[in-house]
């Protein structure tokens, strides 16, 4: 059982999701709130799902911030600007549905999110690849053609010993690859790497839903 803690500041919508969630085999509904300070220190939950409106230069960055302190977030908006995929994406969201997302979606985030894994619907998946996708030429982390191979891997779940078969490497050359990788991203696990690899858009291809690692 998954307990999931619900963020809106829309009276009508938070109600019909709290019905949606406590009708939903494997789910229940540990807080239902306003905003991101109404929810209590002591509420503990699975994964949380938050509503962000558009707020030029407002806080929505800090509150996700500051919910994913406390677990995994999936964020629901409209995804118009200036809120961006990569933004919120750097804040630590793990999941991203449209705020007209239907309920199948919903459920897809909320179960993938609470169980580790990484979520984007498929209103999103288009636009996420759109605003992810990058050059392997043009690494904005200044990774090398081969480092970019490696850090692939390392976020599809493979070790460093199944890299270096794939690649027709030693294993302390694959070693060599993702110490250099974490340091120019300044990644200190492979969930990290994972995240930026897709930031990056190194994951184009791959980004509507991750397993757990």
């Amino acid at each position: 059982m998954l307990t999931i803690a619900i963020i809106d500041d829309h009276p009508v919508k938070r109600a019909g999701l709290e019905k949606f969630v406590a009708e939903t085999p494997g789910l229940a509904v540990g807080a239902s709130v306003r905003a991101v300070e109404d929810l209590a220190g002591d509420v503990r939950f699975d994964v949380a799902i938050l509503d962000v409106p558009l707020r030029p230069g407002g806080p929505a960055l800090s509150e996700i911030e500051r919910l994913v302190a406390r677990g995994p977030v999936v964020v629901s908006s409209t995804w118009e600007r200036p809120l961006t995929f990569g933004a919120v994406l750097r804040a630590g969201a793990r999941g991203f549905v449209a705020s007209r997302a239907d309920g199948r979606n919903i459920v897809a985030a909320l179960i993938t999110v609470g169980e580790g894994g990484f979520y984007v619907c498929p209103q999103l998946a288009d636009r996420f690849q759109a605003e992810m996708v990058r050059s392997v030429n043009e690494d904005p982390a200044g990774l090398a053609p081969r480092e970019v191979e490696t850090l692939r891997w390392i976020a599809r779940g493979l070790t460093h010993s199944q890299i270096a078969g794939r690649m027709g490497l030693t294993e302390a050359t694959v070693n060599t690859y993702a110490k250099r990788i974490r340091a120019k991203l300044n990644a200190g696990n492979k969930a990290e790497l994972t995240r930026m690899a897709i930031e990056l858009g190194h994951m184009a291809g791959e980004a509507r839903r991750f397993p757990a690692a």
